[in-house]
């Protein structure tokens, strides 16, 4: 058994890697991941039981120390591998040559995710929107991309140096309501006062609508005069669960409008064109055939 821990696995230039080296580093690596999933874990749980704890802030706490953790045990196992650290140097300028070429990409999406981590305008849990038109929910903070859940269950990763290279639009970062605008028309000549109290009402009665402060009222906004319609806007606040799901939320604001316009009288207009035929134009014709003849 001790020929079998003393056997040489690396014997290079005065550095030697024995089984029992190499098992001692492996402990070392896997104690790492044992303790920082305990401290996410607890961190986490924490956040469950005290409401003043933001959940978001814990996981962005908890995976930087995460990141630490593991550091300290990768020079923890190399160092009780046996590993010379005066040849670091030798190996951080390879390395940054390797980064300067091919892993460039990966160094630049490393950091910004360490740098989203601190910033904290975005977090796991945020309805985001990316200029690429990627829509969803952050469920993950990675090393190297960020993992969204799309409306439609779809998992996408996204490369970290997108969301600091390009415009996203976070609809939940301060606060968990969003409010949504969702246009429609009516006839020319309809009561607009009616009409607004109407939709206000109907809109308010949805489980979704949103309508507990003044600030977060529903309103009915007149945007234009259209071609055949008097134009407006709802403009109606919902919860950030109801912001997750814009294609389903839209559509039951729609699907009600519609209703509550029939039910009341209310017309929804059409395009239409009028035909206007000049006075003259058979006086013209006439004259071609007197000509003519």
């Amino acid at each position: 058994m001790q020929d079998i821990l003393s056997f040489a696995l690396i014997d290079y230039e005065g550095y030697r890697l024995t089984v029992f080296g190499l098992t001692k580093m492996l402990a070392v690596l896997i104690a790492g991941v044992i303790i920082s999933n305990l401290v996410q874990r607890s961190i986490m749980r924490i956040a469950h039981l005290k409401r003043t704890f933001d959940a978001r802030a814990a996981y962005s706490f908890g995976r930087i120390l995460h990141y630490g953790i593991m550091t300290l045990a990768i020079i923890l196992s190399l160092s009780v591998a046996g590993f010379d650290f005066t040849k670091l140097a030798i190996i951080a300028g390879a390395l940054s040559v390797g980064i300067g070429f091919g892993l460039q990409g990966i160094a630049n999406n490393f950091i910004s995710g360490i740098i989203m981590l601190f910033e904290r305008n975005i977090n796991v849990g945020d309805v985001v929107e990316l200029q690429s038109g990627i829509f969803g929910t952050i469920k993950e903070i990675n090393v190297r991309s960020t993992l969204i859940n799309t409306p439609d269950n779809m998992d996408v990763l996204i490369p970290n140096s997108e969301f600091l290279s390009g415009q996203v639009t976070n609809w939940t970062l301060r606060e968990g309501l969003v409010r949504f605008r969702i246009p429609f028309g009516v006839a020319y000549g309809t009561d607009k006062d009616k009409m607004r109290e109407v939709i206000i009402q109907a809109a308010n009665a949805l489980s979704i609508t949103v309508n507990d402060e003044p600030d977060h009222g529903t309103r009915v906004f007149m945007t234009g005069f259209g071609d055949s319609s008097l134009d407006f806007v709802l403009a109606v606040w919902v919860s950030d669960e109801a912001a997750k799901r814009p294609t389903t939320t839209k559509s039951e604001y729609l699907w009600t409008l519609e209703s509550a316009l029939k039910r009341n009288g209310f017309e929804i207009p059409f395009p239409q064109r009028d035909l206007h035929v000049r006075s003259d134009f058979r006086a013209h014709k006439d004259d071609n055939q007197t000509t003519s003849a």
